[in-house]
């Protein structure tokens, strides 16, 4: 259930639209950052005179390049992300990753086959969407520091080092959350997106005629008559359409109806203005080209402009690092990725995670690609081909599950697809065509975090079946243990195991090597569900292994694959009915076994992909550390295994 859905239902009528209020402001600060900031640099890319293929300026090139602009964002963000896709929600959390989680469901329940193969195309789209987080900070930061061109020329040779102090900052306070900041980032939007809108109303105001741009004939012609300049244009216009994930991915914290209502009232508006006064200015003076949002405003506006464009650039960054975190620890959750240590920052939103490992790695990727490429014009090329992958896929993976889980018409499906599958592909194709100007970037970086995901997987199910097979049956083990009894110390022993069918490898070392036991014994099984979170009432249960008076008790607790299992709290809620009060959980000792990985001569894998596998899980977080346990009681047994 999404936080608007939760909140409107347990808040008074009276205060119920003051609520919905502030989740609208909300994600005006959170979910509309990066999408918001794209006029800043989506004109100046598509008439940039470097480009390979660049576009002439003329009069029916300024019309046909807005109005393809305009109606691009309609149907990809409008059409695509917010009347549909965002209606595929997994208990009301969004991203793709939300929808691997919805094809994974379904197709194992059906055994579909097509269901499994498009969940790994999901899985690259969710890599490609890392590429995306590492190219957004570096080109929206850079793209607001330019406007320093615009104000003195003499500023040119500070715009890197000062983007590069920018995203240190950046990366340096998000260990301290957004909680305390997140408060000033909805009205700094709001006053973006105000000063944006504003400012083209003047531009139209000075050349009214842009308005004509509007109509969907003046892009159709474009593309038709001028077609071997607007498929070229298509890689720069894609620019007006990044961050259209975020609304999607970001729908848990808000709730569909409040992004819906930011993006249809204030951000659409605000966005579409700023690109018919750019065009305006454009056709008054084919000059200003070179940066036509900062010209756009008089010349003492021009210096506060790039203060607050910088802002919300940051703010745009600060989403786009938020999602990262979020999708690692998804992957994580559902076995794609190593446990990574995730630490939440704040106490009343619980989506609001920070992913260390992901953090630094984030940082050293994003400095790297802004001196590497020194300037806006040149990361674009190169920034278009992970949003139109990932848009293409989630289009894909919707319409999927709109035919399997909905039953809407197969007509109507092919219908829809067709159309929207046959813009998205434009673009996919348009881009193909800057791959060797920058666009192989991004496909570099999904396809190495595709691969790492994917062989964790597999290698990671190679693991699991040898350790299930060393491990045992845990009901013939008890059997055991009932037949010839071991000698039992005093407490109450906690051993992690995965599932319930196999025996914990610490536990039968216990038994088998030092012949010893606890008097009570909790074997405690933690399972990720396919949902977002897992209500609190159904976290813990408590299975009969055979027998209730020989001191062993099987629990299992759920958690959510937004949620970071806290083993003790989870304890906590077990009813003593349930164990006969007999569990000393407060003093209990907790039983780990740790797996240590080599590489085998069994041909499990490739040599390369064992390399990899075994390389990956050095990043997995401390076991202790990740479930919560108290180092102080936590013992930690290991086995070899090889891959």
């Amino acid at each position: 259930m999404s936080q608007e859905t939760t909140t409107a239902a347990s808040t008074p009528s009276p205060a119920r639209d003051v609520v919905r209020l502030g989740l609208v402001i909300g994600a005006l600060g959170v979910v509309f950052g990066d999408i918001g900031t794209s006029p800043i640099y989506t004109l100046q890319t598509v008439f940039n005179p470097a480009d390979p293929h660049p576009v002439p300026v003329s009069t029916a090139n300024v019309f046909g390049v807005v109005s393809l602009i305009f109606w691009s964002v309609m149907i990809i963000v409008t059409v695509t992300y917010v009347l549909l896709a965002m209606r595929a929600d997994n208990d009301g959390e969004g991203g793709i990753m939300a929808l691997i989680t919805l094809l994974r469901r379904w197709g194992a329940q059906r055994g579909r086959r097509a269901a499994v193969v498009l969940a790994g195309l999901g899985i690259f789209g969710a890599a490609l969407f890392f590429g995306d987080s590492m190219i957004t900070p570096a080109i929206s930061v850079l793209s607001a520091v330019e406007g320093l061109k615009v104000v003195s020329d003499g500023l040119d040779d500070w715009i890197v080092p000062i983007t590069a102090v920018i995203i240190i900052g950046l990366f340096l306070v998000q260990r301290r959350g957004t909680a305390a900041v997140g408060r000033v980032f909805g009205p700094v939007m709001i006053a973006w997106f105000v000063t944006v809108g504003g400012f083209g109303v003047a531009g139209i105001a000075g050349h009214p005629d842009i308005l004509k741009a509007l109509s969907p004939t003046y892009a159709i012609g474009f593309m038709a008559g001028h077609f071997d300049i607007a498929f070229f244009a298509l890689a720069a216009v894609v620019l007006s359409v990044t961050g259209a994930e975020a609304l999607y991915a970001d729908m848990g914290h808000f709730g569909r109806r409040a992004i819906t209502r930011g993006w249809l009232f204030l951000v659409l508006p605000a966005c579409v203005l700023s690109y018919l006064g750019q065009g305006a200015l454009i056709l008054e003076n084919p000059a200003n080209i070179s940066s036509p949002f900062f010209l756009l405003v008089p010349s003492w506006a021009r210096l506060p402009l790039v203060v607050l464009a910088t802002a919300a650039t940051v703010i745009a960054s600060q989403a786009v690092i938020t999602g990262a975190y979020s999708v690692a620890a998804q992957a994580a959750q559902l076995g794609y990725l190593p446990r990574l240590r995730i630490a939440h920052t704040s106490e009343t939103e619980r989506g609001q995670i920070y992913v260390p490992w992901i953090n630094w790695l984030l940082m050293v990727s994003v400095l790297t690609l802004v001196f590497a490429f020194r300037s806006s014009a040149a990361l674009a090329f190169a920034f278009g081909m992970a949003v139109t992958g990932t848009i293409t896929i989630t289009t894909l993976l919707f319409f999927y599950i709109a035919r399997s889980r909905w039953g809407t018409p197969a007509w109507l499906i092919g219908l829809g697809a067709s159309v929207l599958l046959v813009v998205d592909l434009l673009f996919v194709a348009a881009n193909l065509t800057k791959l060797v100007h920058g666009a192989w970037l991004p496909l570099l970086i999904g396809l190495t975090a595709f691969t790492i995901m994917t062989t964790w997987q597999r290698g990671r199910r190679i693991v699991t079946a040898e350790r299930e097979r060393r491990e045992g049956s845990l009901p013939e083990f008890i059997a055991g243990l009932r037949e010839t009894p071991v000698q039992q110390v005093p407490g109450t022993a906690v051993f992690l195991n995965r599932g319930g069918k196999t025996a914990p490898l610490a536990l039968r070392a216990n038994a088998e090597h030092n012949h010893v036991r606890h008097e009570q014994v909790v074997i405690l099984s933690l399972e990720t569900e396919p949902v977002p979170r897992v209500p609190v009432e159904q976290r813990v249960t408590v299975e009969d292994l055979g027998s209730t008076d020989d001191g062993i008790v099987f629990v299992t607790a759920r958690h959510g694959y937004m949620e970071t299992p806290d083993v003790p709290a989870a304890l906590a809620r077990l009813d003593p009915a349930q164990t006969e009060g007999r569990l000393q959980l407060g003093e209990a000792s907790y039983f780990l076994s740790k797996i240590e990985l080599q590489r085998g001569p069994e041909p499990t894998m490739a040599g390369w992909r064992k390399r990899l596998f075994i390389a990956t899980s050095y990043i997995t977080a401390d076991a202790a550390e990740y479930f919560g346990l108290p180092r102080d009681r936590t013992v930690i047994m290991g086995s070899h295994i090889d891959v």
